[in-house]
């Protein structure tokens, strides 16, 4: 199975011998970030620096001029990745014979949010979310589709994987946390995460519903909820909560916003990009679902990307859905936490790699080259080695 490492450009600008380290682990390729949201990162074999700090959601190279006189556009990076970090950290790796895929944070940046208040998704109690940009805003959606395409085709990059592209929610890591007081549960999340901005209020509208109905039976819906009654999870207990004509109105409306925004992103990368460029999505196969992993139709999105990177710690994950989809060539990506202080299991790689090519899996991801010990690349290395 061909197997691709995420790295930082702060992970190989500066340590001479990161190229070579993360070739040797039996990687073809590697997802290299090239618009990434803030973190806070461990280098531990870099000659110069332990901690990076990224302070806010940037572009890792010069943005271009299509940017000129626009008021939502990309940040520039700090001294975390000054100049083109993205450019010098491609160059380095492809010359240690790696193929360079981008990776691109989309629909999430909490300076944009921030700074722009009114771009951000607002909940049924008219609390904004400022890590959340609402996707069915125009001025949103045409800043996130040039940004895919710009920074998806970088020089030298034979693909891309776009993270984040659809709806983001109330879940998110976020410094110094206090969300988990009430569990909300999958149902929960969902009511917490519709947004009553302007565009999406017009778009329930077009749906046949009042928006501050909906905002209201949301409240009510959650109530109980707040006394600590169970919310209940999946699709059902949406329905249960909100009722069943409106939760499927508020859900189509969501799904078709998000389907046509992956639809035009990925067209404007295909637009940009030589021929044979690669174009995957980070996925859930649960289209109403929010977060990094955007929520899909799994049919839909094989037809309009190359493929899709799905979260699988067990060898099964989200895998299936896609796989049933019988596509000829798509690209089915398990990805992998490597780093066994995030809860990975790099010791029990190859034995949940070889399962999840029998569900179908095409191909795999580590996460994450750059965070991991010594003793986890040195099991990743072990385990590539008998796949």
């Amino acid at each position: 199975m061909r197997a691709s490492a995420f790295v930082y450009p702060w992970d190989v600008n500066g340590d001479a011998e990161a190229p070579a380290r993360i070739a040797g682990l039996g990687v073809a390729q590697v997802t290299l970030a090239a618009a990434y949201h803030s973190t806070r990162a461990l280098t531990p074999r870099h000659p110069r620096h332990r901690v990076v700090t990224a302070g806010h959601a940037a572009a890792l190279y010069p943005p271009d001029g299509r940017w000129a006189g626009r008021v939502l556009r990309p940040y520039p990076a700090g001294d975390w990745a000054p100049g083109d970090a993205c450019g010098e950290a491609a160059a380095a790796l492809a010359e240690a014979g790696l193929d360079v895929h981008t990776w691109v944070v989309l629909a999430h940046n909490s300076r944009l949010g921030a700074e722009h208040p009114q771009t951000s998704v607002v909940n049924a109690y008219g609390d904004r979310y400022p890590w959340a940009p609402c996707i069915a805003q125009p001025d949103t959606r045409a800043y996130l589709v040039d940004l895919a395409a710009e920074a998806a085709v970088r020089p030298g990059a034979r693909g891309t994987e776009l993270e984040s592209l659809g709806w983001y929610g109330l879940a998110h890591l976020h410094a110094h946390d206090k969300t988990a007081g009430v569990g909300l549960g999958g149902a929960g999340q969902y009511l917490m995460s519709l947004c009553f901005c302007p565009a999406c209020r017009a778009g329930y509208g077009e749906g046949g519903l009042d928006a501050d109905e909906v905002a209201d039976a949301v409240r009510t819906a959650l109530q109980p909820v707040w006394r600590g009654a169970p919310s209940g999870g999946g699709w059902a207990g949406v329905e249960k909560l909100l009722g069943v004509p409106t939760a499927r109105a508020t859900r189509a409306w969501r799904d078709a916003t998000a389907r046509s925004l992956q639809e035009a992103a990925v067209a404007a990368v295909r637009a940009a990009a030589p021929e044979g460029f690669q174009v995957l999505l980070h996925a859930d196969p649960v289209s109403h679902h929010c977060g990094a992993n955007a929520g899909v139709d799994p049919g839909h999105i094989l037809s309009v990307a190359d493929g899709v990177v799905v979260p699988c710690t067990d060898g099964s994950g989200s895998l299936t859905p896609f796989a049933e989809q019988g596509r000829d060539g798509a690209v089915l990506a398990v990805n992998f936490t490597i780093v066994s202080g995030m809860g990975g299991r790099p010791d029990a790689l190859a034995r949940h790699a070889s399962r999840a090519r029998d569900l179908g899996a095409t191909e795999l991801r580590l996460y994450h080259a750059g965070l991991a010990s010594d003793d986890d690349l040195a099991a990743v290395r072990s385990a590539l080695l008998d796949l």
